[in-house]
């Protein structure tokens, strides 16, 4: 059964907060045992210190452990400052106010951190993506959630590229994965498309991940959260699929907008949470629905120095390409990581390419105005503005003419 409270027009006071998680905490058998709680990093809009607080308050006396592991997909591992931030309570305080207490950083890249806990067929696989991705899949977790009784799952519902909607399992895969199943769902993804998937509540991914979950032999409760901006707007507790399901709904009334037209040049400024291209370009993904062909979106981040901090030189490697690039070129690039062909074709948008040409033609255009330098704009495939020349709020209320300024991008879904 799911416990929460939603409204599209008024925010979740932190009572009622309270009163949702006292309500559906107190029905759970956890006394004296071992509860791990999977919270997204600092990528994601989140009452992550709220819900820190609120936890322990509910439980942390009644567990023997209560601790966390941060959801890094393949994300760089949080600094203990960083993770000081997301929880917002100092290392020395969390030692003295809360002694069974830690928090680990999830590793997707070291093999000992890891174990497979089962496959998904191929031919189950061939079914569950209507035919696109017949391939073997390996499930693999962080072995960590074997040391714990309980599983519990807290983090924001939000229009998602890969998934759909984020959420729910998908913090187990790809947020605690092994880099097989992270590969296998983002190529998916792909293939799909961003702009075919976002904002669609069931989709191949999603299928799969939710298969992947009943793989997971410890029970898991979901703690999902909705929010618009920053606001909590929602919080759904309980079983992982229906309590996902319930915040997507929700999520799809408050975090999609839709535009009245289409425009031709869009300037994206995603919020200062994102520090690299590879979750900055959440700016475009969430934007593109709404650009005309042949037209522009402008990725408006000085703050952003690097493509990617842990995937830059691969990116470097093979640019930013549409899909049928590597889909019609397949054999020079399937040894490239699933998770890194998809990144570049959902950065570039929906086009085609001619392979007995070499011609490639993206629906829109895509122009980075950050720090990182033209040159190496040019060489992976993307525009290059110098951000020093671009005033942001020179787009402001200029619509009727085709412009559309976006600020705080990367969480709204613009659909037209």
């Amino acid at each position: 059964m799911v416990i929460g409270q939603g409204s599209t027009s008024e925010a979740l006071p932190t009572a009622t907060a309270q009163a949702v998680l006292n309500q559906a905490l107190a029905a759970q058998a956890l006394d004296g045992r071992r509860v791990l709680v999977i919270i997204p990093d600092g990528t994601r809009t989140a009452p992550i210190p709220l819900l820190f607080e609120l936890l322990y308050e509910q439980i942390g006396r009644r567990v023997a452990r209560l601790d966390y592991l941060i959801a890094l997909g393949t994300h760089p591992p949080m600094s203990a400052a960083a993770i000081d931030r997301l929880v917002g309570v100092s290392a020395d305080d969390r030692a003295a106010r809360y002694p069974n207490v830690a928090i680990y950083n999830h590793r997707w890249d070291l093999p000992e951190a890891l174990t497979t806990i089962g496959t998904i067929g191929r031919d189950e696989a061939a079914q569950l993506t209507d035919g696109l991705l017949a391939a073997d899949v390996p499930v693999t977790l962080n072995r960590l959630i074997f040391d714990y009784d309980q599983l519990v799952i807290c983090g924001p519902v939000f229009p998602h590229e890969v998934a759909g909607f984020s959420g729910g399992a998908k913090y187990l895969f790809p947020g605690i994965a092994g880099a097989d199943i992270i590969n296998y769902t983002h190529w998916l993804g792909a293939l799909v498309t961003s702009f075919h998937t976002i904002g669609i509540k069931q989709t191949p991914v999603r299928r799969v991940i939710q298969r992947a979950a009943e793989f997971v032999r410890r029970p898991i409760l979901l703690v999902a959260l909705v929010l618009k901006g920053s606001t909590l707007h929602g919080l759904y507790v309980g079983p992982h699929v229906e309590a996902w399901s319930a915040a997507a709904d929700l999520s799809a009334q408050l975090n999609v907008l839709t535009a009245p037209r289409l425009y031709h040049s869009v300037l994206s400024m995603p919020a200062s949470i994102y520090d690299d291209l590879w979750t900055a370009a959440k700016a475009m993904y969430k934007t593109e629905p709404v650009i005309a062909d042949d037209g522009e979106v402008i990725i408006y981040a000085p703050h952003i120095t690097e493509v990617s901090y842990t995937h830059g030189h691969l990116i470097d490697e093979i640019g930013y390409h549409v899909r049928d690039y590597f889909v019609k070129q397949w054999d020079r690039f399937k040894h490239f990581p699933g998770g890194i062909l998809a990144h570049s074709t959902h950065v570039k948008g929906l086009g085609t390419f001619d392979a007995a040409t070499g011609r490639e033609t993206p629906r829109i255009r895509v122009t980075l105005a950050t720090g990182i330098p033209e040159e190496r704009c040019r060489r992976i495939n993307l525009g290059y503005a110098d951000y020093r020349a671009i005033d942001p709020q020179a787009w402001a209320g200029r619509e009727a003419e085709g412009l559309l300024l976006v600020e705080h991008a990367g969480e709204m879904l613009f659909r037209s």
